[in-house]
């Protein structure tokens, strides 16, 4: 029995077998440099939502330290009344407050 022969026609290879992994290199780059691009975008994103974050939460820490400050002075002439629904309203708080 005769052994093949190596060569460009030898058994097993293909003619087209450099350019394959000329074409896989190629691929793997691309694969590569998107996933780079893709990994940037997402961190950006997470940096912009916990910049968001943290204003919202210092809006929210503002809101709450403005209305403990302001406060309505103990008036007692002034009535507090409520919308019951309609044209009906209920005042309390008739005789003053301490």
């Amino acid at each position: 029995m005769q052994r093949p022969q190596r060569g460009p026609t030898s058994v097993g290879r293909s003619a087209f077998r450099g350019l394959g992994w000329i074409l896989a290199a190629l691929a793997w780059m691309g694969a590569a440099a998107l996933g780079a691009v893709m990994a940037l975008v997402f961190a950006a994103t997470v940096v912009v939502i916990g910049l968001m974050a943290s204003v919202l939460i210092a809006l929210s820490a503002a809101a709450v330290r403005a209305r403990r400050s302001v406060r309505a002075k103990a008036d007692p002439a002034l009535l507090e009344a409520r919308h019951v629904g309609g044209h009906s309203w209920v005042a309390y708080s008739w005789d003053g407050r301490s």
